[in-house]
């Protein structure tokens, strides 16, 4: 039913802790099933609309007589994205290729689960016609489209119990006609099923389709690891997340309802949510269960929030663009920003819980990346505080999602105390700080005007002032991650004591400017060492890196017999940047303590 939804306080404030529980996610996909239909209207009143009108009448009818059956394809993987496709953009719908039509494929399901009869016109694509929960049909060759007849027995349509065994769907084309299984579980010739799999532990049901079909999703075989296997992994991840995380199982019965596999990376798991299919996961082959498991409950934190989103407005316009994420390589949107924060409060949980149940090094593992998480979101955290426009529900919603993650820190990081806790935190806090300053000198660029001030500035022995201007660049085509040279220093932290010199990290940079592992260090160590400038050096490291070389560059002439000059000490030169007020921050304003803070207060430290 369309309607309005209200959102009760406390469901709201629970969702913003991270979790919510069953009656949220109940609440959150009734709210999607009505945007969902909502579309549906628009594209029926919308250019399109003579495409769309054969399926949804074919819906609204199964709707009418077995609503059981037309509720999960409007709830679907592919519904969402098909109703956004089909109203943002269809450059085709004036010559006959209208997205729209498209519709037709997902209606098929909800006819053969209703045993309702029906004949409808479903496009073929590149040989295949996808049916969404259904399966694909290979082998059609070059015909743009195929008509799917649905036939059942007398008496069957909308009877309770009605199987998809009880249908004889055949595809007519102008080649012949194909009939699927009876059973279209099973493979046939030329046809490719959906595999539905089933995990059951304690009293609770995960049926999730390994979806294939979907026009919409970026779906593909599963040759490389078929339905068996998958079976057997969620099976195990699902034991696993019911024993250990028993109301985000709750949450996950209720709100997933698919799968759908993804090639595989060069390295680790690709896994992603669209923020129009509620309750999907798109990942690549997890290989273990606990990958899975931390895969969904990760995935699934998107769909809600995406869901929340629809009924509430966290953020408004007007503010930075383009903001840094500690979890990504790239620059994140606002909403971004938020997502990913969410997302990562299902991973600091899982991770919470690893690392008090393991032994040995798995149980350092699980701190490690318990540790980083945790990082990750206070200082994304941070940075929606300072540059994102929060509406009053938004600051509400980022209160209550911190105090989750500083009561998750008061139970303990699972490292154990004294010394072992402090140098984890202290690990953690350098490679956040050199991870920051390498995105900063990829991403941001300073002011030339600007930086050429503070250059005058600095000959002139006065304080620096305001600082210029930031931009942000905004990313084009895909983007890789820092590199392998700083993926080497970042393994190095976990084994290292401290970091390298603040002294020997700045004259290493001296010599090699460029360097941007360089600066990582320097970052690093000036952070550990809780030197003056440490926070500009991790993120303004751009404006630092280009007023050295500036003012490298431009060093007064040196008599005939007299040393020349040292270039600027980067140290020196992010200490004034940090007190414009210092009268002489060029000769006497700089102070090189090497006093260090608690490196626990160094692991929330926002730079």
């Amino acid at each position: 039913m369309i309607g309005p939804y209200v959102l009760p306080d406390d469901v709201f404030d629970a969702l913003a802790a991270g979790a919510g529980g069953r009656p949220a996610v109940l609440l959150l996909l009734r709210a999607r099933r009505s945007r969902n239909l909502l579309l549906l209207r628009r594209a029926l009143d919308g250019p399109c609309g003579r495409a769309v009108e054969p399926a949804a009448d074919l819906l609204a009818g199964v709707e009418r007589v077995a609503p059981e059956a037309a509720r999960p394809v409007i709830d679907g993987p592919a519904f969402g994205t098909w109703a956004a496709r089909t109203l943002r953009d269809c450059p085709a719908h004036h010559r006959g290729g209208c997205a729209g039509r498209d519709l037709a494929a997902l209606a098929v399901l909800a006819a053969v689960r209703a045993a309702r009869p029906a004949r409808v016109t479903v496009p073929v694509r590149e040989g295949r016609l996808r049916l969404p929960g259904l399966g694909t049909v290979t082998g059609l060759g070059e015909t743009p489209e195929a008509l799917v007849v649905v036939e059942a027995p007398a008496g069957a349509e909308g009877a309770p119990g009605t199987s998809a065994g009880s249908c004889r769907v055949s595809v007519l084309t102008a080649a012949g006609e194909r009939v699927l299984p009876r059973d279209p579980s099973r493979p046939g010739h030329g046809w490719q099923p959906v595999a539905v799999l089933d995990a059951r532990h304690r009293g609770l049901t995960l049926r999730l389709p390994l979806e294939t079909a979907a026009p919409e999703l970026p779906a593909l075989e599963t040759a490389s690891a078929g339905p068996a296997a998958w079976q057997d992994l969620l099976r195990q991840a699902w034991e696993l997340l019911v024993d250990n995380h028993p109301r985000r199982a709750e949450e996950l019965a209720a709100g997933l309802n698919g799968i759908v596999p993804l090639p595989a990376p060069a390295r680790g798991v690709a896994s992603a949510t669209s923020r129009h299919a509620f309750g999907t996961v798109l990942t690549s082959w997890p290989a273990d269960p606990e990958r899975l498991a931390l895969t969904l409950l990760h995935e699934f934190q998107h769909s809600k929030l995406s869901a929340l989103t629809d009924l509430v407005t966290l953020y408004e316009s007007g503010g930075r663009p383009r903001l840094y994420a500690p979890w990504r390589p790239d620059p994140r949107p606002p909403g971004g920003l938020l997502q990913g924060i969410y997302a990562h409060l299902g991973d600091l949980a899982f991770w919470q819980e690893r690392s008090g149940s393991r032994h040995g090094p798995a149980q350092a593992d699980a701190a490690w990346r318990l540790a980083q998480t945790r990082a990750h979101v206070e200082r994304g955290l941070t940075e929606a505080a300072s540059h994102v426009r929060l509406t009053a529900l938004g600051t509400r919603f980022l209160e209550r999602l911190a105090r989750t993650v500083r009561d998750g820190d008061r139970e303990g990081t699972g490292a154990g105390g004294g010394s072992g806790g402090e140098r984890l935190a202290r690990a953690v806090a350098r490679v956040q700080a050199g991870d920051e300053a390498v995105w900063r000198l990829r991403w941001a660029a300073a002011d030339d005007a600007g930086t050429e001030r503070l250059a005058a500035l600095w000959r002139a022995g006065r304080p620096a002032g305001p600082l210029p201007a930031e931009d942000v660049r905004a990313a084009t085509g895909a983007v890789a991650g820092p590199g392998p040279e700083f993926g080497r220093w970042a393994a190095r932290q976990r084994g290292a004591e401290r970091a390298r010199p603040a002294r020997e990290a700045a004259d290493a940079v001296l010599a090699a400017p460029d360097r941007a592992q360089g600066w990582a260090e320097l970052a690093s160590a000036a952070a550990e060492e809780d030197r003056p400038g440490a926070d500009v050096l991790r993120t303004r490291t751009e404006l630092v890196r280009d007023l050295c070389v500036r003012l490298t560059a431009r060093q007064p002439a040196t008599p005939p017999g007299t040393a020349p000059p040292r270039p600027p000490d980067p140290l020196a030169l992010a200490a004034w940047l940090t007190d414009p007020a210092a009268e002489d921050g060029q000769k006497t304003g700089v102070s090189m303590s090497q006093n260090a803070r608690s490196p626990l207060a160094k692991t929330s430290a926002t730079g």
